[in-house]
């Protein structure tokens, strides 16, 4: 055999053990990432609860809003826990989720538990739960809606620089960041952030079973206390997880020995951010490129500042 054909076998040998290690490096990485993010895969359906927990501020995100409406449908989850700790956030994506949840609820029991903070928003997606529960020092309520904005017209004049915009109406760039609100923009932007109040409102009431007059004296911006707001009707009951377990084994027939399967969506980067935060990233970075202020950012989120006042 010529020394030629001995070196062309064993490029081919070495070829071959190349391709071994290979496909075993693949096969080990692909079972690394099934061992540590196989939560994003579909599970085996058995029965459970489902927790969805909702923390930092809501934003409105498709596949969350998605992925619990589909619980409504799924035979496998027997009870949702809406588990919240959220200041609140846009009043839209307050809106998808208290909408998505009030689906599941029209098909299987839904309870929320409050933690530290549930309020505006945070409050709004507990609605359509049968029962809340939160705890004596949660921060909850604060049931209205804000629309932030301002302007530095005088900080452009101490530096010579002027404005121009040309407009199809004299609405169209209300608000501005460039010059002072008139009074003609103020009114019709009061107009928009009373009729988002006016849902929401709407929304407690309903979901409260509360008269809409009642509703409108405590829906003044500020927030109660969990033992506040228990006395006035806007949660059922001081306790946690626990507790929520047993009234709906109690009150549901829901079996306490059933596991809790939380309601996760996202990839690698939503688990390290935060499904909220990047929403907020995503919202804040949107609001600095851009050229003007955005009329969709209407929010329903506590502000202490505000509440004081």
């Amino acid at each position: 055999m010529s020394l030629e054909t001995d070196l062309l076998m064993d490029r081919r040998r070495l070829k071959r053990r190349l391709l071994f290690w290979r496909v075993l490096a693949v096969l080990a990485v692909a079972a690394c990432a099934l061992a540590l993010f196989g939560r994003n895969a579909v599970p085996i359906a058995r029965d459970h609860v489902a927790r969805l927990s909702v923390t930092g501020v809501i934003t409105e995100q498709r596949k969350l809003t998605e992925a619990v409406t589909a619980l409504g449908d799924d035979s496998s989850a027997k009870a949702l826990i809406v588990s919240i700790d959220s200041p609140g956030g846009s009043v839209a994506g307050g809106e998808a989720l208290h909408d998505a949840i009030a689906k599941v609820a029209k098909k299987k029991p839904v309870v929320a538990v409050m933690g530290g903070t549930a309020a505006s928003a945070g409050y709004m997606i507990a609605l359509p739960a049968a029962r809340i529960y939160a705890r004596e020092a949660t921060l909850t309520g604060s049931i209205g809606v804000l629309l932030p904005t301002g302007e530095i017209s005088g900080l452009l004049r101490m530096l010579g620089i002027t404005d121009e915009t040309i407009k199809s109406g004299p609405l169209k760039d209300e608000p501005s960041f460039t010059r002072p609100m008139t009074e003609q923009g103020r009114a019709v932007l009061q107009e928009l952030v009373m009729d988002m109040y006016d849902q929401f409102v709407t929304m407690v009431a309903d979901g409260r079973q509360m008269d809409l007059a009642r509703v409108r004296e405590l829906a003044d911006g500020r927030a109660y206390t969990g033992r506040q707001a228990m006395k006035l009707g806007l949660v059922d009951a001081i306790g946690g997880e626990a507790e929520a377990r047993s009234w709906l084994a109690r009150a549901k027939g829901v079996p306490e020995a059933l596991p809790v399967r939380d309601v996760r969506i996202g990839g690698l980067r939503q688990r390290l951010l935060g499904d909220s935060a990047e929403g907020l990233l995503s919202t804040f970075l949107k609001t600095v490129l851009s050229q003007g202020l955005r009329l969709d950012g209407a929010w329903a989120v506590w502000q202490p500042s505000i509440s004081r006042d």
